[in-house]
């Protein structure tokens, strides 16, 4: 590992400031990831500024009867939350899904969402990867791609999203909050990831040094019937090969609204709006989920050893939406 400078910020400000003067500088929280890839070369920072002293690290119930998570909050503490597990269990559900308890207690909200795919050859340095290494080709196109992309890929890149906790706060129209070298601003989640295109080496529309400070997850009565549907392969903790979140609001058998986002098919996580609008309005029945499905997955486009994703897809989404109307 290359030898790196430490800086504690003092405040927000602070961190954000040394970001932005330091091309080679990097946001460190939990470090589940950034350590992981330092240790591989991909990732080869000169300062690592530590951002977990910082006051982001409480959750609040806010007067609209939504919730504030802090950047810096972490899995654990998030998931055992008893207004995260009443309100909005799916968020309790991906991230109990998503890591062991070790790295739970570890990993941060803000880190979460910005971590970086675990495609192969992205971690591998002696591999073509146009993410890693802008212009140096996509291995992964015509190589190993079992777990790769199926909607939104470009020639240029075929990776995914690994984090459940983002296609949990897309299902839920999230608001992340942000400061950058102008002060503060707010994202939407669905705004703060972009497609592959021909730049995949930029993953967010986050501007240099911009650091994460928060999320807001809106007030929706309807997030108490709600599930994460992760499929993986094998029973102990692995990134998904297909995972749904999924909320259901039924007045008698009748679909009053449905939120769905979609996980490990795409550069980012994957809101389900073509599914949700073949939902809404009707009677819900396994065979409408079905047809759901089938309709956001019309312009997929599997690669060579992928296609398995796309009835795995329309499964998870039938059976997590058929036990959401019965319970």
């Amino acid at each position: 590992m290359r030898a790196f400078r430490y800086h504690r910020p003092v405040d927000v400000a602070d961190a954000v400031a040394v970001l932005a003067a330091e091309p080679r500088a990097a946001y460190l929280g939990g470090g589940t990831n950034l350590v992981d890839l330092m240790k591989l070369g991909v990732q080869r920072p000169d300062v690592l500024v530590d951002v977990t002293g910082l006051p982001l690290d409480t959750v609040e119930e806010l007067p609209d009867g939504g919730l504030r998570i802090g950047a810096t909050v972490r899995n654990s503490d998030l998931a055992a939350h008893p207004v995260v597990r009443r309100d909005y269990p799916v968020l309790a559900r991906a991230l109990l899904a998503a890591a062991s308890g070790q790295l739970r207690n570890m990993a941060t909200t803000g880190g979460n969402l910005l971590q970086r795919t675990r495609c192969v050859y992205f971690q591998d340095t002696g591999k073509a990867c146009n993410k890693r290494e802008p212009g140096s080709g996509c291995a992964a196109l015509h190589g190993q791609n079992r777990d790769l992309a199926v909607l939104d890929w470009s020639e240029q890149c075929v990776a995914t999203h690994p984090s459940d906790l983002a296609v949990a706060l897309t299902a839920l129209d999230t608001v992340v909050e942000v400061h950058e070298a102008d002060g503060p601003r707010d994202i939407p989640i669905t705004a703060l990831y972009r497609s592959p295109g021909t730049h995949p080496d930029r993953e967010t529309t986050l501007d240099r040094g911009a650091l994460i400070t928060a999320v807001r997850v809106p007030p929706l009565p309807a997030a108490r019937r709600s599930t994460y549907l992760k499929v993986r392969d094998r029973a102990s903790f692995a990134f998904a090969a297909g995972s749904v979140a999924a909320v259901l609001d039924l007045d008698g058998d009748t679909v009053r609204d449905v939120r769905l986002a979609y996980g490990a098919v795409a550069h980012r996580p994957w809101r389900a709006y073509r599914a949700e609008e073949e939902l809404r309005g009707r009677p819900f029945s396994p065979e409408l989920a079905r047809q759901a499905a089938d309709a956001e997955l019309a312009e997929a486009r599997p690669l060579r050893h992928n296609g398995f994703k796309l009835p795995l897809t329309r499964a998870i989404t039938v059976r997590a939406l058929s036990e959401l109307a019965v319970s």
